[in-house]
């Protein structure tokens, strides 16, 4: 990559209209050069600035007490770190865990100069932006993990009582370990599928091998 390919300004356009600019914070935002495997922020650390990534790419997850981790979103050259930007504007402790994946390079905005530059509109738009689309990520990643597998067992959990089965959606529910709402909203993609039709307290079992083809993937 090109060092004009690479420059703040040519992935992040909306840097043109900031006051102070990126040449008048000189040495204050120079790139800083950092290995793979470099943890940026920790969760409940304070939250150091706001990072530009120029090479190289970020991941940002959630640790679990056991050791487990769950990926969020990944910040390569030219997008924003939501989390970074949630953290300054609330001025409250980083709520994610934000790793190097491979050498990177990166300029770090400090919290002050962050502030001056959300009054730019360009900027600002920038950053509002980023949170809608980082928000449908994340809703996207909530509705994986919560149907996890949930499908495979909601269509087992069907099976086996004939094509016609008088029961709630809460009764599923309860069976299944987990809340109405969500049983409701696979009965409905499975329905929109054309495996079952619904009914009150009914549901019709319309195509069976495809139910038995999801059910026998929940060892996959």
């Amino acid at each position: 990559m090109t060092e004009a390919a690479n420059s703040p300004i040519t992935l992040y356009p909306a840097l043109t209209q900031v006051q102070p600019s990126l040449a008048d914070l000189g040495a204050l935002v120079a790139p800083m050069q950092v290995p793979a495997g470099t943890v940026l922020f920790n969760e409940n650390s304070a939250c150091q600035g706001f990072p530009l990534v120029l090479e190289g790419e970020i991941k940002v997850s959630r640790q679990s007490g056991d050791g487990r981790s769950l990926e969020l979103y990944r910040v390569v050259p030219g997008e924003l770190c939501l989390v970074s930007s949630a953290s300054l504007f609330r001025l409250q402790p980083m709520s994610a865990q934000g790793v190097t994946t491979k050498a990177s390079t990166l300029i770090l905005i400090p919290h002050d100069i962050f502030k001056r530059w959300l009054e730019t509109p360009d900027f600002r738009n920038e950053v509002l932006g980023l949170f809608a689309e980082r928000m449908a990520d994340l809703t996207s990643l909530i509705d994986a993990v919560a149907f996890h597998k949930l499908d495979r067992r909601l269509a087992a959990a069907l099976l086996g009582h004939g094509q016609q089965l008088a029961t709630t959606h809460q009764t599923l529910a309860n069976e299944l370990g987990t809340v109405r709402e969500i049983v409701t909203r696979l009965l409905r993609r499975f329905e929109r599928e054309g495996w079952v039709t619904l009914g009150r307290e009914q549901i019709q079992i319309v195509n069976g091998p495809a139910l038995r083809a999801l059910a026998s993937s929940m060892g996959a």
